[in-house]
């Protein structure tokens, strides 16, 4: 095993006042590529193990524990009862007692039964990375939504953990005398007890998803284009959020920095607003349960104009992370090499050479013109001014822009070209407004046969 420890270096955090630090050992469980080990092939293909491992040291830190070392286990195949060899998991007891270990993280997804079995063999509490990865959710979530979802996905999470180990937990028998078989037992009664509330807890998501859906319907009436931010974890999405909208959403360098969906508005350059949508950042193996729980946030993805890719090109592993967000997105019912709504942002250029970025340049230059990126620094506003104006561009193109007078006395119409089209001119002469407005192809002929409006002449041209 490949050890890389920790001790009294800066990877070590320093808890809050009055918080208690575990200390930790994270093992990357990881197997070996070899020929016919189709797994093993891919994922190496995508991240090399010490990549794997710094991200897996990097969910750990994110809820402050202490990390007293990190080892990559390399495996020829995974054991049922264990996932790691005989040999592996008495070489890590030794690691365990010689740094006095309070937990173990596994950076893999481990069967009740495998975790139960280390748990024994340690003598310690063991952590999988979806565990773990449910412990950071369930500590950042702010919202009562955010924590509903949370709470979903580890309730679901729980019920798969439980194991039978003890049958001194039966409750009293049932029917009379020695004849009646044994009465509910105590993991049964936890079943149902975590049955009975995520239940519940689903009802009260459904309503959550009822209100996001009404919030929409009033974006709709209201001209309002959604824009939606996704990206890999820590790629600099709040950050850009920030930048874009002038807000003070949480933005720190560290995995999972914000949760909870945020809505704000975005001004393009030429005075149009939309709505700018900053999502759950994804990242590689996200818990299932995760993405079904989240499911009413990123219905926000689902129903965007415009889905803004951010990635950070900086990062050694850009392109496996694409993959990842890509993976997540099938997994929405976004297809993604189809879909002309998603621009790629590609994060954090002011890290680069000013020669890094001309060949960076040449390859975004490159690509298909369906398949467009821009290179932006979020943190010094490089390229931002380009990025909103093709945000404009695209928002844009599915609009019908009509020129129209009304009279200034009708404020009903008035009112009504506010709430159902994008005024852009506003003009008062001898009694009239005299309007430039842009509508969605869907209302055209509405305001058309309403208010006697023509084809701006751009758009009479094109047409």
């Amino acid at each position: 095993m490949e050890h890389r420890s920790f001790e009294g270096s800066v990877d070590r955090p320093r808890p809050a006042p009055g918080e208690s630090t575990g200390r930790v050992v994270v093992i990357g469980p990881y197997l070996r590529e070899r020929r016919g080990n189709a797994d093993a092939q891919s994922e190496t293909h995508a991240r090399d193990s010490e990549a794997r491992l710094e991200e897996a040291t990097g969910l750990a830190r994110a809820i402050g524990l202490t990390i007293a070392e990190a080892v990559v286990a390399p495996l020829g195949q995974i054991r049922p009862a264990t996932y790691l060899g005989k040999g592996k998991v008495e070489e890590i007891v030794g690691l365990i007692t010689g740094h006095d270990i309070e937990l173990v993280v596994m950076d893999c997804a481990l069967s009740p039964i495998q975790q139960r079995n280390l748990e024994k063999e340690w003598n310690t509490k063991v952590l999988d990375r979806t565990g773990l990865i449910l412990e950071i959710f369930g500590r950042r979530a702010k919202t009562k939504e955010g924590a509903l979802q949370v709470e979903l996905a580890h309730l679901n999470y729980q019920r798969s953990r439980l194991v039978r180990s003890w049958t001194h937990l039966e409750r009293q028998r049932g029917g009379f005398g020695f004849m009646g078989g044994p009465g509910e037992t105590q993991i049964e009664a936890d079943r149902r007890l975590i049955g009975d509330r995520i239940t519940r807890i689903e009802n009260e998501i459904k309503k959550v998803q009822a209100t996001r859906r009404l919030h929409r319907a009033g974006r709709q009436r209201v001209p309002y284009r959604v824009v939606a931010l996704v990206g890999y974890t820590n790629a600099g999405k709040s950050t850009l959020f920030n930048r874009l909208t002038h807000a003070e959403v949480t933005a720190e360098d560290m995995l999972f920095a914000t949760l909870d969906p945020t809505l704000r508005a975005l001004t393009l350059p030429h005075g149009g607003k939309a709505m700018l949508s900053d999502t759950v950042g994804f990242i590689s193996n996200l818990p299932t349960q995760l993405v079904a729980a989240f499911r009413a946030t990123l219905e926000e993805v689902l129903e965007a104009d415009i889905i803004l890719h951010v990635r950070d090109i900086s990062h050694e592993d850009a392109d496996a992370q694409q993959s990842d967000v890509d993976k997540v997105l099938r997994q929405l019912g976004i297809d993604t090499d189809a879909s002309a709504r998603i621009l790629e942002v590609w994060n954090k250029i002011d890290r680069f050479t000013p020669e890094q970025r001309e060949d960076l340049g040449n390859i975004a230059a490159r690509r298909p013109p369906d398949k467009p990126c821009f290179l932006v620094s979020a943190e010094s506003g490089e390229g931002i001014d380009g990025l909103l104006d093709a945000i404009e561009t695209r928002l844009a193109a599915s609009r019908i822009t009509l020129d129209l007078s009304i009279d200034a006395s009708d404020g009903a119409g008035v009112s009504w070209l506010h709430r159902n089209a994008e005024v852009l001119v506003k003009e008062l002469h001898e009694g009239h407004f005299d309007m430039v407005v842009r509508v969605d192809e869907t209302k055209r002929d509405v305001v058309m046969a309403k208010f006697g409006a023509v084809l701006h002449p751009v758009d009479d041209a094109t047409a």
